[in-house]
């Protein structure tokens, strides 16, 4: 009986130690480290500013506090990127992407030839916010109002396939009927606004609530831009609130809104952030924990708040989740909204 008590015990001591164990090896290989986070869009947008935000904070909650710098990496909707952190960066746990939630998508819905990622086997750590995408336009342009798109053209600017710029508004165009006129190729949101500003463009579609209220919160207060329409399941109460209507509400039957859903659906990871399918699952855990502690951290929170960043963040394994969710769509559903994101000049 004794020898049993013993042998339990031992079996119990192990068993605590082993998480200490792995802790400590997280620890010691991080320790000195320089992690780099890579952005799928150029410097001085949105997704560029969460991960400067977050490069500020998140060494401090990994185990080895390693430092953080921040590389741009704009090209083809975020696909660039990920593609860079799935098969060429160091597979290690030192390189993270910020892209777009398009580039989740984009295998799935796009051409799975332009890219080079399989996103059902990339790490998650999170997304730093839940977006709510929207239409704007310039107050001089002649669009006032979503139901002017549905009869007059309108030029938007966008980045690539694969990012919320591009499709959304393509998705639109074939769904419902929007007139937009797509000029894509521009590397972030800061390039399209100065578009918007010299009158080149009419507006932008597949914007982030976050992204227009971290560059231009006073645009929307002296109503230099029109809020069109909000790109989402459900809309934000706050935009709600000042009359601005959901595209799923000009659907035309239930099979079109439940079309928009689907590819809306990428707003729940409006801001991804990824880890390369090789990187070791204890140091993904430990990343995904630090990512959480981050977006949880005072200072951090702080820095957000002055600069009207949302935070309502979204954690790794749920990401995991969705994303396994949406890989898991039944094949006819899957082509159909393949065709709605062909763009037809």
């Amino acid at each position: 009986m004794l020898n049993r008590i013993v042998c339990a015990a031992a079996l119990l001591t192990i068993a605590a130690a082993a998480p200490s164990a792995a802790q400590d090896a997280v620890a010691q290989f991080y320790r000195g480290k320089q992690m780099e986070i890579i952005v799928g869009s150029s410097a001085g947008g949105g997704y560029d500013t969460y991960a400067r935000l977050l490069s500020r904070h998140m060494g401090k909650h990994i185990p080895g506090n390693p430092g953080f710098v921040v590389q741009n990496m704009p090209g083809a909707g975020g696909n660039k990127a990920a593609g860079f952190v799935y098969g060429v960066a160091p597979q290690d746990g030192t390189v993270i992407g910020a892209v777009f939630p398009g580039a989740i998508l984009e295998p799935l819905l796009g051409d799975k030839s332009k890219v080079q990622h399989d996103p059902s086997k990339l790490g998650y750590l999170g997304s730093a916010n839940e977006d709510d995408y929207l239409c704007i336009a310039r107050a001089s342009s002649p669009i006032k109002s979503y139901k002017d798109v549905l009869s007059h053209q309108a030029i938007v600017g966008a980045s690539g396939e694969g990012g919320t710029t591009r499709d959304l508004p393509v998705l639109e165009k074939n769904v419902i009927g929007a007139q937009f006129k797509v000029i894509a190729g521009y590397p972030g949101t800061r390039e399209m606004f100065l578009a918007v500003d010299n009158g080149e463009l009419d507006g932008l579609c597949g914007l982030g609530w976050s992204a227009i209220m971290a560059q231009r919160p006073q645009a929307v207060r002296d109503h230099s831009i029109t809020l069109l329409a909000q790109e989402s399941i459900k809309g934000l109460a706050e935009v709600t609130a000042m009359g601005v209507p959901l595209t799923t509400s000009f659907a035309k039957n239930a099979e079109d809104k439940q079309l928009l859903e689907l590819v809306y659906s990428q707003a729940v990871f409006g801001r991804p952030y990824i880890v390369g399918p090789g990187v070791p699952k204890e140091r993904l855990a430990a990343l995904q924990a630090a990512f959480v502690a981050a977006l949880k951290d005072p200072e951090l929170r702080a820095e957000a708040a002055k600069a009207k960043l949302d935070l309502d963040y979204v954690d790794g394994p749920d990401c995991q989740a969705l994303v396994a969710k949406l890989f898991a769509t039944p094949a006819g559903t899957i082509e159909r909204a393949k065709q709605a994101l062909v763009y037809k000049p």
